[in-house]
């Protein structure tokens, strides 16, 4: 567990930020004033998923300490007033976090206000705020989410094996493809390609020894990606490979723009997460579809990661200005107050916080 930035803020109005990604599970702390500086931790490796969805206890049996650990830097009596907690597959796999979490947050930190969110959403607040727009967030997946502060608009997100066309998985599969091509002698093989897999995997013949038996299957195949773009200045296959995820991605952001508005004002698209470090070799294929398919739309970095999104979620409900839409899974907000009957708490055997 890994902390950063602790600062003694004033006994009350702090927020507390969760994000729980595939690569690991982050905490923020911070005041209830907008742009007020927040303290981290880093708790390291991701939460399980196990039968009934993401698990709550572990998600708890991580969050807790580390709450603890960023509240011994502040002033005696802090307490945390608003939460919001952001997972990866919260919108097709949180269940029980949705069911645990209001309950066992309330018990442990006092909070009552509590927001659960899809990933996505923490990311569209951490790269747009609480404006009409769209974003697109890009790592090993890919999802659009988009809102005219209606409704939201979701295009893919699906997983590997049923979307996330044009991600990092998606594209690290499409190269590989192509370099098993070529060792095949098959009509659409990268002999570039070929000599990156064995560099990076060994003999193509045990590749899918390698690969099958694993668990995080999509982050092997994204591994990959970084070297279909280095080959694609001199690649065509490569090239080409970049061209047809930039389309995908493309397509996923026309999804999901909201109409102009009553200006006419255009819509901003914001491009977040690790995939978009690829730089021109993905990007310049990327502005060109985006400029057919959304002309006038502003393609725009992320100002902020999906921390930073829930933390600008949980400022929000403490003032009362969530102008973001509900929605039963991609962003809930259960009514204040105390635990209703029969939810589900799970105490990690720690008095209360705060």
């Amino acid at each position: 567990m890994t902390s950063h930035g602790h600062t003694a803020e004033a006994p009350n109005g702090l927020v507390l930020g969760v994000d729980s990604g595939g690569s690991g599970l982050r905490v923020a702390l911070g005041a209830a004033e907008a742009d007020a500086p927040v303290a981290t931790v880093d708790c390291g490796g991701p939460v399980r998923t196990g039968p009934r969805g993401i698990d709550a206890a572990h998600l708890l049996e991580q969050v807790l300490p580390a709450v603890r650990e960023l509240l011994a830097g502040r002033a005696p009596g802090a307490r945390v007033t608003a939460a919001a907690v952001g997972a990866a597959g919260m919108a097709t796999l949180g269940d029980e976090l949705r069911a645990v979490l209001p309950g066992a947050l309330a018990d442990e930190l006092g909070v009552r206000r509590i927001a659960l969110a899809a990933d996505a959403v923490t990311a569209y607040a951490g790269a747009v705020g609480q404006r009409p727009g769209a974003v697109v967030a890009a790592g090993t997946g890919l999802i659009a989410l988009g809102t005219d502060l209606t409704r939201w608009r979701r295009a893919d997100g699906w997983g590997h094996l049923l979307g996330d066309s044009g991600g990092g998985a998606w594209i690290g599969r499409a190269g590989l493809d192509a370099a098993m091509r070529a060792h095949d002698g098959r009509r659409g093989g990268s002999t570039a390609l070929l000599e990156r897999l064995e560099a990076v995997f060994g003999a193509p013949a045990e590749l899918p020894g390698l690969l099958y038996p694993r668990a995080d299957r999509p982050a092997l195949l994204a591994s990959f990606a970084p070297e279909v773009a280095a080959c694609a200045d001199r690649d065509p296959v490569a090239a080409g490979i970049l061209g047809a995820a930039a389309a995908h991605i493309a397509e996923a952001a026309a999804a999901v723009c909201p109409a102009a508005g009553p200006e006419g004002e255009a819509c901003e698209v914001a491009l977040t997460g690790g995939l978009f470090r690829m730089g021109e070799p993905l990007l310049v294929p990327l502005y060109e579809q985006l400029a057919r398919l959304l002309p006038g739309a502003r393609a725009v970095p992320g100002s902020g990661d999906p921390l930073l999104g829930a933390v600008r979620i949980a400022r929000a409900l403490a003032a009362g200005e969530l102008r973001l839409p509900t929605h039963p899974t991609l962003l809930r907000v259960p009514p204040s107050g105390p635990s209703a009957p029969g939810e589900r708490h799970i105490n990690p055997g720690k008095p209360p916080i705060g």
